[in-house]
């Protein structure tokens, strides 16, 4: 491969508290009436003060100590300065120089393998208005919504270690998971809970720098549009790259309806923010161990409880991962295993029926699925002569199923399971069948 990719990552949540960031506005915004969840604060008027959110930030933390991150007892909110309209103050509270976390990681599987994907940086802000574009009276027009505006969102940046968009796919949805688990935010991409701003350069093979560039694609909310622009953007600067061109370094958009990116505007730098101190809020000193409170207190997360319930309930890699993508199936299992055990039901046959027969869980209690379980597994008390009897008269009777099992052709076991059963008419548990027919047919 001539060029490697070099993809870092910006992640932005949206977290689900009561009230917004600076102020007592609802958070919950989406759906509702334009500007109807605004006030002095988050509309930037004059003398307007803000009041940081306790909660956001204990959840802003929370989410740094989920990514094994470094939290510091120092910490200050700062003012990113930018004029676009969304923004009412003419400016953003963000953090700059101290957030609240830094130097975390994470695991994602990368083929058959694991790679460490490095955190630089978790850090709060607030969110900005939104824009809707329309047609008034025959004119095109933009209009603002401030109802978002304020409302409390942590952003997450990678170190650049991604080399492929899986990688990246791979990395979101365990963030996703994360967060969800950490139940801080609904991570819901339809609603603009988690948006995406991937950075993407290509870097000779051998190299040991990073690109001279980066591109950054603004605000994508699906998995699947991310992984189009990311592999758009690799095609478009390898192009120009081979024709001695270096790709601007800029902000782009993805244009789903083109399958393009298209230029936005110059990449800004750090200084054209003119960051300085938030004057009207004062800087955070923490205790170790309100930190260690905060830690003690983080739910069990995705990769303790996959591992957990591969050990402590014996179900293959598959079944654990695909009963802890979601805390409430998660929850769900345990439930009805905790119900099951009293009828005598191992967590293997409650996992094959939940994952097998795709079980809504909302309509069908744990109670329900483990009476549901019991009644498939209650087996007549075998009379072992009177089976016996009966698989000897099946395969007297089916010689050409006989011939063809013993020639190999071990799948017609169970046409000959199937005729046992109609032979004795009564539920006995297939495992046992199997077992006698089978030494059965092993007699020459």
């Amino acid at each position: 491969m001539k060029y490697i990719p070099v993809i870092g990552l910006e992640v932005h949540v949206e977290l689900k508290t009561e009230s917004k960031m600076f102020c007592g506005c609802s958070a919950d915004y989406f759906g509702k009436e334009p500007n109807t969840h605004t006030c002095p604060v988050c509309l930037g008027l004059p003398g307007a003060l803000p009041v940081a959110n306790k909660t956001a930030i204990e959840w802003c933390i929370k989410i740094g100590l989920a990514l094994d991150c470094k939290i510091s007892l120092l910490s200050k909110f700062d003012r990113k300065n930018y004029f676009y309209p969304d923004l009412p103050k003419g400016y953003q509270i963000s953090q700059y120089d101290k957030p609240f976390c830094e130097k975390g990681s994470i695991s994602i599987r990368s083929g058959n393998n694991t790679k460490t994907i490095g955190i630089t940086r978790v850090h709060q802000e607030e969110d900005t208005g939104k824009l809707i574009h329309d047609i008034v009276n025959e004119k095109n027009v933009s209009l603002i919504d401030f109802n978002r505006s304020g409302v409390p969102l942590v952003e997450i940046v990678t170190d650049p270690d991604f080399e492929s968009a899986g990688e990246v796919i791979n990395y979101l949805k365990k963030l996703q998971q994360i967060v969800r688990y950490l139940d801080v935010s609904n991570a819901d991409m339809e609603k603009g809970d988690m948006r995406l701003e991937p950075n993407i350069s290509l870097k000779l093979s051998g190299d040991q720098e990073l690109p001279r560039y980066k591109v950054e694609v603004k605000n994508i909310n699906s998995f699947r549009f991310v992984e189009k622009a990311i592999n758009y953007e690799l095609k478009r600067q390898e192009e120009l790259l081979e024709i001695g061109e270096t790709p601007k370094q800029e902000t782009r958009g993805w244009n789903e309806k083109k399958q393009i990116t298209q230029s936005q505007r110059s990449k800004e730098e750090a200084n054209d923010y003119r960051y300085f101190p938030e004057p009207d809020l004062p800087p955070f000193r923490f205790e170790q161990s309100y930190i260690n409170e905060l830690k003690n207190g983080l739910p069990e997360l995705p990769e303790q409880k996959l591992y957990r319930f591969q050990s402590e309930f014996k179900l293959t890699l598959y079944d654990a991962e695909i009963l802890t993508r979601e805390i409430e199936l998660a929850d769900y299992f345990e439930k009805t295993v905790k119900t099951g055990k009293a009828k005598n039901l191992n967590p293997k046959q409650i996992a094959n029926e939940i994952i097998n027969k795709k079980v809504n869980i909302d309509e069908i209690s744990p109670e329900v699925l483990a009476g549901q379980i019991q009644a498939k597994f209650q087996f007549t008390k075998v009379d072992k002569k009177e089976l016996e009897e009966a698989i000897k008269k099946v395969l007297r009777e089916n010689e050409k199923a006989v011939k063809d099992y013993r020639s190999g052709k071990i799948q017609v076991i169970g046409f000959l399971i199937g005729l046992v059963r109609k032979e004795t008419a009564q539920p006995i548990d297939t495992l046992i069948i199997k077992n006698l027919l089978q030494k059965e047919l092993s007699k020459q």
